[in-house]
């Protein structure tokens, strides 16, 4: 069960934050910038989004908890944006796996600071991330040492993900845009199945259907 859980959390986190997009775009943004600077705003955007990713993981089940929230509306409403993530990644749809409007895209183009925005938020530390750790630590609630084993997995992921910024560049001449979307598609559809069965479970533990959650 704890091995399901981490492959889980690790598959989930993957998928929603997107280091390898998240690298081949901080590798377009900054392609003149010495390479010092660019490490620099890595390790920073990193850190800023760890923290976000990390408060949201930790405190967003209890919070929603005192607005009177049940963890079946959270995993229906996690399953569903989950899920809207998924299909974008899946057919590659633009701004799907970015995270970025085109008028936050725009600005972004004309920042000489990118790691508070618009690497850390929300290209790494965005609403469908931030859904995920709460919906992966309300669904490991009751396993031992669940809400460890999903922080694990975030820092796991938040480490690779560090390592792609830092190897932006390398990383954007090595996968073409066929490789890129290929990775995407594979982790769409894995967290597309993934928030489907999350989707099932608020449904059925909500109480809707008759003899199934709360009586």
């Amino acid at each position: 069960m704890m091995l399901e859980t981490a492959l889980k959390s690790l598959t989930t986190f993957f998928a929603t934050i997107g280091p390898v997009e998240a690298a081949v775009l901080f590798a377009t943004l900054t392609p003149k910038m010495p390479r010092a600077e660019r490490q620099a705003i890595a390790i920073r955007a990193t850190l800023i989004a760890s923290a976000i990713l990390a408060f949201f993981t930790v405190l967003g089940g209890p919070i929603l908890a005192q607005l009177g929230v049940s963890v079946a509306a959270l995993q229906t409403a996690g399953g569903i944006i989950l899920l809207m993530i998924a299909i974008d990644m899946i057919f590659a749809r633009p701004g799907g796996a970015i995270k970025l409007t085109p008028p936050e895209g725009a600005e972004a183009q004309t920042r000489e600071d990118v790691a508070v925005f618009p690497l850390a938020t929300p290209l790494l530390a965005g609403p469908g991330a931030m859904s995920a750790g709460i919906l992966l630590t309300a669904n490991a609630s009751d396993e031992p040492f669940g809400l460890a084993i999903v922080v694990a997995s975030l820092a796991c992921v938040m480490i690779a993900t560090l390592a792609l910024l830092l190897l932006a560049q390398e990383l954007n001449r090595v996968m073409g845009i066929t490789a890129q979307r290929v990775l995407i598609r594979v982790f769409g559809i894995l967290l597309a199945a993934l928030a489907v069965q999350a989707l099932f479970n608020g449904i059925k533990d909500s109480g809707l259907i008759p003899g199934q959650g709360i009586p």
